[in-house]
């Protein structure tokens, strides 16, 4: 028997895959790892989107 492959299949989200920009899970990280505040780190990851070294350079700048 041949399994018959649902549309649905090929958009599901596959485990592991980047949050979108300025989801809570990115700008926790964002807090975690530059210990700035959750507003700043949200303003970061706006402005930024996944430019890591971008959000690390205005993190230090927000620490200085």
């Amino acid at each position: 028997m041949v399994r018959v492959r649902d549309s649905n299949d090929r958009r599901a989200k596959k485990p592991g895959t980047r949050p979108l920009k300025g989801e809570d899970t990115e700008v926790k990280h964002v807090v975690d790892t530059h210990a700035v505040s959750e507003n700043q780190a949200r303003e970061l990851v706006r402005r930024h989107g996944n430019d890591w070294r971008k959000i690390d350079e205005a993190a230090k700048s927000y620490k200085g």
